[in-house]
């Protein structure tokens, strides 16, 4: 009779243990694609993946409001500042392009690019009412950064960017997408540790051509920024011409 019921007793331990077990198993296997799908801290495989993430941060954003605007402009200018050394030397080891001085004093200027101050409201009373004129937000802007200066390219198109409330993705240049990647991940450590917004601005780990079609077209961009040369402002055109586009903001030059 008692082995009977030390054998019960031992069945209904193994039976716990297993559903333990398989509970522990099925919550890792959902944190890990949880994870997954939000990538490594904003660096993804896919353009698709980037966007959407994006968008997601986008829509955080706007529910914490200008103040997390203004921390996310400060936070990458301070990095600027304090890694302009280090990600200088990196970013021309990487693209063998231009010198180091030009590198750390591209970053250290971060400081300077515009942000939230110069969004200031209008407005306009008189005897027939009040007129209030105030920027919103595009959503997310889709951004292409040249070899030449990659950090401070994609540093001051954040800035801008988010101080105008929107999120950002990049398919950077090819040559320099090591570097581009590190900073778009220390920066969203920064920001996802202050403001609990993980991805504000994301980039495609290994961009090609068809990366940057796919972020082009995808109906959650509705702007697009392209920095570099006469080829990435004449595919920006072209791209263009998708329904969901709002504009074109593009810049294009030499670099150094």
């Amino acid at each position: 009779m008692n082995e009977q019921k030390e054998h019960t007793m031992n069945e209904a331990l193994i039976s716990a243990v297993i559903e333990e077990v398989l509970k522990k198993l099925n919550t890792a296997s959902t944190t890990s694609k949880v994870n997954s799908s939000r990538g490594d801290f904003g660096v993804f495989a896919t353009a698709s993946d980037a966007v959407e993430a994006a968008h997601e941060s986008f829509l955080s954003l706007q529910e914490k409001g200008v103040a997390a605007r203004r921390k996310i402009v400060d936070i990458v200018k301070s990095m600027c500042e304090s890694q302009a050394a280090p990600w200088g030397r990196q970013e021309l080891e990487e693209t063998k392009i231009g010198r180091l001085d030009h590198k750390i004093e591209k970053l250290q200027i971060i400081k300077l690019v515009p942000g939230v101050e110069f969004l200031q409201p209008y407005a306009l009373s008189g005897d027939h009412g009040i007129t209030l004129e105030e920027y919103t937000p595009f959503g997310v802007v889709g951004a292409v950064t040249p070899s030449t200066h990659s950090v401070p390219t994609i540093a001051g198109n954040i800035v801008n960017i988010v101080a105008a409330g929107n999120a950002v993705v990049f398919n950077p240049h090819p040559s320099a997408c090591r570097v581009a990647a590190m900073a778009i991940r220390e920066f969203n450590k920064a920001i996802f540790h202050e403001t609990g917004i993980p991805s504000i601005a994301t980039i495609i780990e290994s961009p090609t051509l068809d990366t940057f079609k796919e972020m082009c077209t995808h109906e959650l961009v509705r702007l697009l920024c392209v920095t570099g040369g006469a080829w990435g402002c004449q595919s920006g055109h072209a791209n263009r011409q998708t329904g969901h586009l709002r504009g074109t903001w593009q810049s294009s030059g030499p670099g150094g």
